[in-house]
């Protein structure tokens, strides 16, 4: 079994070759051809033979096939129509895989689970992430609610690092709020740019968010919270006032009130959105919404 890993460099050029596959640069196809990776990738999901995994973009089936050999079941969405011919091929000894031709952007991903995973109550996310749509992807996994433990992906190191990242660093920002908010978030893992085919521009990391039992802070009103928060970050070099007033809605109408409520939060008005914890973004959001 072992000598027929689809990700080894020889094996992954074989089965390209034979289906005369070339890489679509607006799909961000990169696909690993390091076993070893792909299985660390795994582990750091802890699967048991109980868990139903789900994949985004399988590719040509490496990393599908190492969570097929540990997980109950497998359920892959793939956009790209030229690949659904070389995964039946190549995950052909494996009866457990779905391979659903659809762009999980669009998909209704609660049905999926409640149709494919019956009865099993652990469900992870697994996944090498195509670039292009990391954020958005990862965005509507946890927006959706869904009923899973949470998700071990790889993704841009740039981009695993806003995700993981702690207030006053260069790479916090909304994101990382709005990722923390819902999870448990840690970079796991770094990926050198050469264990791919096609090389990417730059190196990756993977990331394992765990999902919360309920957010780390109480807010009153979750929409408006992220309204503050990605307003406070419009403009990085700015005060936190200045972004205020300038990017919620009647900002500048009610200057004097949203001072007043940052001083009486007791945040500085003069600080710039990237010092401030996820406690006081909370303060502040359930703050002026009584003004606002």
């Amino acid at each position: 079994m072992m000598n027929k890993d689809i990700a080894t460099p020889g094996r992954t050029r074989e089965i390209l070759e034979k289906y005369g596959f070339s890489f679509k640069k607006s799909l961000g196809q990169n696909f690993l051809i390091d076993t070893n990776i792909l299985r660390k990738i795994v582990d750091f999901a802890e699967l048991s033979d109980e868990t139903g995994a789900i994949e985004i973009g399988p590719g040509i089936g490496a990393l599908t096939e190492q969570l097929a050999r540990r997980a109950k079941k497998v359920v892959a969405f793939e956009i790209d129509q030229r690949l659904l011919p070389i995964l039946e091929d190549t995950l052909s000894p494996y009866g457990n895989i779905r391979i659903i031709h659809q762009d999980v952007l669009k998909a209704d991903i609660h049905r999926v689970i409640s149709e494919e995973f019956t009865g099993m109550t652990d469900i992870m996310v697994v996944a090498n992430l195509p670039y292009y749509v990391t954020t958005p992807i990862i965005m509507k996994l946890l927006t959706d609610r869904l009923p899973i433990r949470g998700m071990v992906v790889m993704l841009q190191k740039e981009v695993a690092d806003r995700l993981a990242a702690k207030p006053g660093t260069k790479d916090y920002g909304s994101l990382s709020i709005a990722v923390q908010y819902y999870t448990e978030a840690e970079t796991v893992m770094t990926v050198p740019r050469t264990v791919f085919i096609p090389q990417p521009n730059v190196d990756s990391a993977v990331i394992r968010l765990i999902k919360r039992k309920q957010p780390p802070v109480k807010v009153e009103d979750e929409a408006f919270f992220f309204q503050v928060v990605r307003a406070s970050f419009a403009q990085r070099r700015k005060t936190i006032l200045n972004n205020l007033v300038n990017n919620l809605p009647n900002g500048k109408a009610m200057k004097e009130q949203i001072e007043r409520v940052l001083t009486e939060t007791d945040i500085d008005p003069r600080r710039r959105g990237e010092t401030l914890t996820m406690e006081e973004f909370a303060a502040l959001s359930n703050a002026l919404r009584h003004v606002l």
